[in-house]
């Protein structure tokens, strides 16, 4: 067998033997580095077009509402079959691995070609609904047309992605996104400067990016150099196998399709109380927590593939050591983060607005807002370890009671027991959290020591 040819074996001894603490970083890294990238696909758009009106530059904001839907879906479905996948492989039964990546990739692609042909049907509704004025909504509906295009392959590309970090390949999955990345920052002038295309220019680099980007990986996943391969007869629509995925990644979907919703509760409640001023400083808590942020979310997707890796192995032991060096490294990073944060908060906010005045208001509601930062790395951390484990129902739970049981309903409840309304409405980041945190140590605590009580008898069964 050729040396560059990875063995189920070689990445099994890897994957079950290697320290904990060297595998993690050699997986978070990279997916942090991806993340990253993710993130650098919008905010190029953004500068570029800003360069051609205020109006144009609106349309990209409100258009990424639209694109964070299309990706949670992809997301979703991607943390569900990686966790199968990673499973699957620590178990030794590589065909389910093959099947289970293969049949979600698919669905993935059919999920969003059914949004693309919803999103085209309802165009322009859809951007007033999203927010578009009159001057903005030629903008938004151009560059929606040609991203709606695309909603297929976003989709499918990250299930691809998540099927290369299942199988501990991080990088690789890391190296998609920077062709993609590297090839959007090129394109973007080109096509909205020098071919004249404008906004439609954008949507068009990114679209050809990404794709490029996902043949790039779906390319590899068919060669002869990875674990997993895209066989011919398993891309099909198997619900024995899609299903599932879709089961484990809901808690995900939640995580990321809710935000637009808690953006617009948000932005409602704040202008109310606070008027212009707090809607701004919110825009600004939420930059700053999507990129501080980051490295935590990089954090626990790559000790993801670890947790399930082993726990589809029966190693009970390698479990319990990965979820606490998760929860420590994610309890020593949102420390550090709050500490930053309660220490110099007019700085964070000084970095989206030169407004001396908005960051005053802001470096205040950044305080209050994360108050309770520091406990946010323990709901990461078991969240992720209930997904990692294919515990699908209280990974649901945990992101419901959250983001819908109780931060919704405190956004409108915490001004009315207050002084300082627009300062209330921030406030129901932090009580929300620490309830949700509480329940969620609860719920986890038990759940875990059940999981690891019945793995290893059943191992021991396995031995005997």
């Amino acid at each position: 067998m050729p040396a560059h040819v990875i063995t189920s074996e070689q990445q099994r001894d890897r994957m079950l033997h290697t320290p904990i603490p060297r595998l993690i970083l050699s997986l978070c890294l990279p997916t942090l580095a991806t993340q990253l990238i993710s993130v650098f696909y919008n905010t190029a758009d953004t500068y570029f077009v800003s360069k051609l009106s205020t109006s144009a530059s609106a349309a990209v904001g409100v258009v990424f509402s639209l694109m964070s839907i299309i990706q949670a879906f992809g997301f979703g479905i991607g943390m569900g079959c990686g966790s199968i996948i990673s499973r699957s492989l620590g178990g030794k039964d590589n065909d389910r691995a093959d099947r289970i990546g293969s049949s979600a990739f698919v669905f993935a692609a059919a999920v969003g070609l059914a949004l693309c042909a919803a999103g085209l049907c309802t165009l322009r509704p859809l951007m007033r609904l999203l927010g578009s004025t009159d001057t903005i909504l030629p903008y938004a509906e151009s560059y929606a047309r040609i991203i709606l295009l695309a909603a297929p392959i976003m989709c499918a590309s990250f299930v691809l992605s998540n099927v290369l970090r299942a199988e501990g390949e991080a990088t690789l999955s890391m190296y998609g996104m920077c062709v993609g990345g590297l090839l959007n920052v090129g394109l973007d002038p080109l096509f909205i400067f020098a071919f004249h295309m404008g906004v439609r220019g954008a949507a068009l680099a990114t679209i050809l990016s990404q794709g490029v980007s996902c043949v790039w990986v779906c390319a590899f996943l068919r060669g002869k150099k990875t674990l997993l391969r895209l066989k011919n007869e398993n891309i099909r629509l198997r619900p024995k196998f899609f299903l599932p995925c879709i089961a484990l990644g809901a808690a995900s979907f939640i995580m990321q399709a809710s935000e637009s919703v808690i953006s617009v509760c948000f932005n409602t409640s704040l202008l109310k109380y606070g008027g212009d001023i707090a809607v701004g400083a919110m825009t600004i808590l939420t930059s700053v927590m999507q990129f501080a942020m980051l490295p935590l979310q990089g954090l626990a997707q790559g000790a993801q593939p670890i947790l399930s890796y082993n726990y589809g192995a029966k190693n009970a032991g390698r479990v319990r050591k990965a979820f606490q060096l998760l929860l420590i490294s994610s309890l020593v990073y949102s420390t550090l983060l709050w500490s930053a944060i309660q220490i110099f908060p007019s700085v964070f906010a000084s970095i989206f607005t030169p407004n001396e005045e908005l960051i005053v208001f802001a470096a205040k509601a950044l305080r209050i807002y994360c108050g309770v930062l520091v406990l946010f790395g323990i709901q990461i951390a078991c969240q992720m370890t209930f997904v990692s484990l294919g515990n699908a129902p209280c990974s649901i739970i945990v992101a419901v009671v959250r983001k819908f049981v109780l931060l919704i309903p405190l956004i409108y409840i915490m001004p009315q027991l207050v002084s300082d309304q627009a300062m209330g409405v921030y406030m129901a980041e932090p009580v929300a959290d620490v309830i949700a945190v509480t329940f969620t140590a609860i719920l986890f605590s038990r759940q875990f020591r059940k999981s690891m009580t019945a793995l290893e008898l059943e191992a021991k069964n396995s031995d005997a």
